[in-house]
């Protein structure tokens, strides 16, 4: 037992870390529910198809990093390696077409069989947010406003930059991809094979490829930019109107792509140097084309995620942990007392610890050490008396106050 470790790519998280994380999920789910949105979950684990389907059948996600099983019913699960795709297929299966538009916003594990490497583990956390139901750029907009505001609020907004393409509607998508095969054919034996692969069903994902060769030959591939219709031309000039409007800084990278045929509009990545080779902290796009593909009726869709831990990363020291009132009971007889001292207190508001255990000097070393702000001593003499005596760890000081009268003196004093 003593040998036993974590499984590779998953991490313990204890308390200090924990408070970070638990810090970055709840400042984004408030400020999700002040723009709006309402907090979901869908399940762990789907039935495999729900994410074969829709993150692409040779994408590497599918057949490289999902963890998919048989369960003992015979059907193929799959744990979720992200978000959209549940959430769509929830959509769908609890009829909310009719409550369109909807903003939803959820958070939880996730996991990938993924290399582990700094701010990249097999299970790890996302906060996501969707918006269904919306044609217009008003919703990308939102999104992006969204993911800006929790930047902000986290304290790391400084240290990102805004990415930002267009993938152009799916006439403008469809032309450009006969463009990009008729570029990439000539080059094909020159191509990783992955690429080879992807040439055919996605080539724009040739753009994610880090394989040098690939990169090399991408440098000099036609772009999407240059052959977008005007309807996407106007809508991708809303959105970047509507930044500009919002202060929100952002950089036009017409490499920035999403391969799947599904993906329209707009695309965008808030990238740090902060972490090194792993930049990017939050990313989406706009997925008009989901729906359909999974078997629904069209449902235009905007959304992104962000990692939980890289985002706690960039913030570095978690928040000061609530400060607790210490209560020190001195002799058996003062046990059940200083338990109902310290309910009392937590009914009342109060974070409150008990010292068990260990003479009085180790009891006050640890109440020290919990950074505790004050501590209740309860002893034989203190109960014949009706009082406790109270140590202000801050100032030192010591008095003794009445036990019937305890919770509104420290409502006085703290």
């Amino acid at each position: 037992m003593a040998d036993l470790q974590p499984v590779r790519g998953t991490h313990d998280i204890l308390a200090d870390d924990f408070r970070l994380h638990r810090h970055v999920c709840d400042r984004a789910a408030a400020l999700a529910a002040r723009h709006g949105f309402q907090e979901m979950t869908p399940p762990i684990f789907e039935f495999t198809e729900v994410f074969s389907r829709t993150l692409g059948e040779t994408s590497d996600v599918v057949t490289k990093e999902m963890y998919t099983f048989e369960d003992r019913g015979g059907d193929s699960i799959t744990l979720r390696p992200e978000f959209t795709a549940g959430i769509a297929r929830a959509f769908m299966s609890n009829g909310l077409a009719q409550e369109a538009p909807l903003k939803l916003f959820a958070r939880g594990p996730v996991f990938r069989h993924e290399r582990p490497q700094k701010g990249r583990l097999r299970q790890f956390h996302q906060i996501d947010v969707e918006i269904l139901g919306v044609p217009g750029a008003q919703a990308d907009i939102e999104v992006l406003a969204l993911a800006h505001h929790v930047l902000e609020e986290l304290g790391v907004a400084r240290d990102v930059s805004l990415s930002l393409n267009t993938l152009g509607d799916m006439p403008s998508r469809l032309a450009y991809r006969e463009t990009l095969i008729a570029y990439l054919t000539p080059f094909k034996a020159d191509l990783s094979e992955d690429s080879r692969q992807r040439l055919e069903r996605n080539p724009m994902r040739i753009f994610d490829s880090k394989d040098a060769g690939d990169q090399k030959i991408m440098a000099e591939a036609p772009l999407l930019q240059d052959h977008l219709n005007d309807a996407s031309r106007a809508f991708f000039d809303e959105v970047k109107s509507g930044l500009d409007t919002l202060g929100i800084a952002y950089r036009v990278d017409p490499r920035l792509v999403r391969g799947l045929d599904y993906y329209t509009h707009t695309a965008f990545e808030f990238i740090t140097d902060t972490l090194g080779a792993q930049g990017t902290v939050l990313a989406g796009g706009r997925y008009d084309g989901l729906m359909e593909m999974m078997g629904g009726r069209p449902t235009p869709g905007i959304g992104w995620a962000a990692g939980v831990e890289r985002l706690a990363m960039m913030i570095g020291a978690p928040p000061a942990a609530e400060r607790p009132i210490v209560v020190i009971p001195l002799g058996d007889d003062a046990q059940t007392p200083a338990m109902k001292v310290a309910i009392d207190l937590r009914r009342s508001g109060h974070t409150v610890d008990m010292g068990y255990s260990g003479n009085l000097k180790r009891r006050m070393a640890r109440a020290d050490k919990a950074n505790a702000k004050a501590v209740l001593i309860l002893g034989s003499d203190e109960l014949a008396r009706g009082m406790a005596t109270l140590r202000n760890m801050e100032t030192g000081t010591q008095s003794d106050v009445p036990l019937n009268d305890l919770v509104e003196t420290l409502k006085f004093h703290f």
